[in-house]
């Protein structure tokens, strides 16, 4: 069953993008017009880790799969056969997948042949053949038994024409005093095409004679094909890029011709996954280079890069998804790269995590505010949300009542019916962190900046890495998966860091001592030893469960002329990972310890609490006591893993308004945090400074 793609109506709309690429569109896959007539630009979604690129494509190769030839290859997973030669790369590979995809019937036309580039692969298959390596010789030639099928699939499948190439082939060897790239070619394609091809696609090998020194000559511009692609570097990339073109001139001659033209609905359509590295270039590329030439192809190329500010695209129209539904112009300029149309993923709205919830939980037992929270948390992106919801749905039903972003991330979610869920915080970092060692990025996940975080690789890293620093390779491996950056975190993006801190917090199998997540803050408190850092090292306390030193410093800097400083302060500290306690699994979460604190329910006995600071007169008491209220509300309102709270946002407004009563001379920051840190709560968003200043910053 297809996955519901939520936000992504502008590709699949009846006469969205796709249907306007392909020619076909809707349910029933109706003809639809076509938008660039015979000069499609290569499409490329952009978008980082988790953004829904893949279900993308693998949902467009579930709607157009049958209609039209179609294939969908990760660049990044080319798996190289056993033992094989160097005839093999992974652009050859790539390339007999895509071929062996495409080749099956669809929907009123017949299936689509790839001669050209079986030819061209066979000749490259045998540039280093050797006498003593027959038993490999045979291996790289059944290899290609499967596009040599698209040709004829009897003779392809038999095995009686890899007898033949190899007797030829020995009769070579004996003719030759060494084994020359270019005459085991020709041995090799020659038996091909007595044995495998028919009289009409023979002629197929002509096409090579367009190649460098063929002279129109096919097997010589084979024999020349095999050469250049045994002596590597360029002239390989030129080889290779040539039997690019072999696969575009196949799809073109299925598609060329009266009889063809009327019975074949919709274009060819090729889908290539992570096309942001090497491979996804090579193959792309050539494509581009032909089309700016002049030569015409009309293969839809529907590709994806993780890359956004890519070298590749450097010309391409941008756009974002949306502004696609109905029309995507990209004009072709005078760069290859103009050929590219750049469409970027938008996150999901919080409307449609909403319905993402909704059609998961349709009795509406989690708490109303709880896709909005995960929302917020995850910032729209489709995995994000997709894994949480699904875990909120599978949750127990007497546990769902209390959900909490946080608590989701306790849970365990069913990735596929045939196996046992999994912990969704493993899950979700397994797709958008996969590195092999997560200890770096979990121990620098605390972290504010570089400095910090090479404190934290000095102190505790230092057995991680020999060579170099390990806070700016993390920095490094950050920045090429594309991770966003920002002036207060290390590691800047909510999701990713909430993951990692949970990742610290209870993989350390240490409870209660929780020891990693102790060495982590308590390092950094060390870090921020000077005056000036004062609210670094408060923020660290409250990440290790100490407030008071908090309280005591808001209460006694509060007099001062620097109201708005003030405010700042307390947002930082109060924005501090809360040092939660695990939960037994299948159990919601219980009273948050803050909420209790916030409200002032810690009441006042006969004894002073060992949080009150003694020695002070009644009316510090009564200053000491609304601080801390409001640093607790703070911190819990503003948690990414907490939700909203109502009688402690309006508690917050009541504690704010009380301050701006006390302060002599800056009482006005104040009175306006009470009326607009509520509102800035509500919208979800970060309580904003000056208060009422507009933005659109997160929590």
């Amino acid at each position: 069953m297809d996955r519901v793609l939520y936000g992504r109506e502008a590709v699949f709309h009846r006469t969205g993008l796709a249907a306007r690429l392909v020619g076909l569109g809707g349910e029933r896959l109706g003809a639809v017009r076509y938008e660039h007539g015979d000069d499609p630009p290569v499409v490329v979604f952009t978008g980082g880790r988790g953004m829904g690129k893949t279900a993308l494509l693998k949902q467009l190769r579930n709607a157009y799969k049958g209609a039209t030839p179609l294939a969908l290859v990760d660049c990044a997973h080319i798996e190289p056969p056993a033992d094989h030669g160097p005839g093999w790369t992974e652009l050859t590979g790539a390339l007999a997948e895509l071929a062996v995809q495409l080749s099956p019937k669809v929907t009123g036309a017949r299936p689509v042949e790839f001669p050209r580039l079986s030819l061209g692969l066979v000749a490259v298959a045998s540039i280093s053949w050797t006498r003593e390596e027959e038993e490999r010789a045979q291996g790289d030639l059944q290899r290609l038994g499967p596009v040599l099928s698209t040709v004829d699939a009897t003779k392809g499948a038999a095995t009686n024409w890899v007898t033949k190439v190899l007797t030829k082939l020995a009769a070579t060897f004996a003719e030759t005093a060494a084994p020359l790239a270019g005459l085991l070619a020709e041995a090799t394609v020659e038996t091909v095409l007595e044995e495998v091809f028919g009289h009409v696609q023979q002629k197929s090998e002509g096409w090579y004679g367009t190649y460098r020194n063929a002279g129109g000559r096919g097997k010589a511009g084979l024999q020349q094909l095999a050469i250049d692609f045994a002596q590597g570097g360029r002239r390989r990339r030129e080889a290779e890029d040539f039997l690019v073109g072999a696969l575009i001139e196949d799809l073109g001659h299925a598609y060329r011709g009266l009889v063809r033209a009327g019975t074949r609905r919709g274009r060819p359509v090729l889908l290539l996954d992570n096309a942001h590295g090497d491979l996804g270039r090579r193959l792309v590329e050539p494509i581009l280079r032909a089309r700016h030439e002049g030569r015409r192809d009309k293969v839809v190329v529907l590709a994806t890069s993780r890359v956004d500010d890519h070298e590749g695209m450097g010309h391409a129209h941008r756009t974002r998804l949306p502004e696609t539904a109905h029309r995507a112009p990209a004009p072709r300029g005078g760069d290859v790269t103009s050929g590219i149309l750049a469409v970027a993923l938008t996150p999901l709205s919080p409307t449609q995590t909403q319905a993402a919830f909704d059609r998961l939980d349709p009795s509406g037992r989690t708490p109303a505010d709880l896709a909005r929270g995960v929302h917020r948390l995850t910032g729209g992106r489709p995995l994000g949300v997709t894994l949480l919801s699904r875990a909120a749905a599978e949750a127990p039903r007497a546990a769902r009542p209390a959900l909490t972003p946080g608590a989701l991330l306790d849970l365990t979610v069913e990735l596929r019916e045939d196996s046992a869920p999994v912990p969704v915080v493993p899950a979700l970092l397994g797709a958008l962190l996969p590195q092999q060692r997560l200890e770096p990025f979990t121990v620098l996940a605390a972290a504010h900046d570089e400095e910090s975080a090479r404190r934290l690789a000095r102190t505790l890293l230092h057995t991680e890495s020999r060579d170099g620093d390990m806070a700016l390779r993390v920095r490094d491996l950050l920045r090429a998966e594309d991770w966003a950056e920002g002036p207060e975190h290390f590691v800047a993006d909510p999701l990713l860091r909430a993951l990692l801190l949970h990742r610290l917090r209870f993989d350390d199998a240490d409870h209660p001592d929780h020891t990693a997540w102790r060495a982590v803050h308590e390092t950094l408190h060390r870090h921020y030893d000077q005056d000036a850092n004062l609210p670094y090292r408060l923020h660290h306390e409250l990440a290790l469960g100490r407030v008071e030193n908090a309280v005591t410093h808001l209460r006694t800097t509060f007099p001062g002329p620097d109201v708005l400083g003030w405010l700042g302060r307390l947002r930082f500290i109060a924005s501090a990972p809360y040092p939660r306690e695990p939960r037994p699994a299948g159990h919601g979460a219980g009273p948050d310890p803050r909420r209790a604190a916030a409200l002032g329910r810690q009441t006042l006995g006969r004894d002073t609490p060992d949080w009150l600071p003694a020695g002070l007169d009644a009316d510090a008491t009564a200053l000491h006591l609304s601080v801390r209220r409001l640093l607790h509300a703070v911190w819990l309102l503003t948690d990414p893993l907490a939700l909203p709270d109502e009688e402690v946002t309006e508690k917050l407004a009541h504690e704010l308004r009380q301050l701006s009563g006390r302060h002599l001379t800056g009482n006005a920051p104040l009175w306006d945090a009470a009326t607009h840190w509520p509102k800035d709560i509500h919208a979800w968003r970060r309580p904003s400074l000056p208060p009422g200043r507009d933005h659109q910053d997160g929590v």
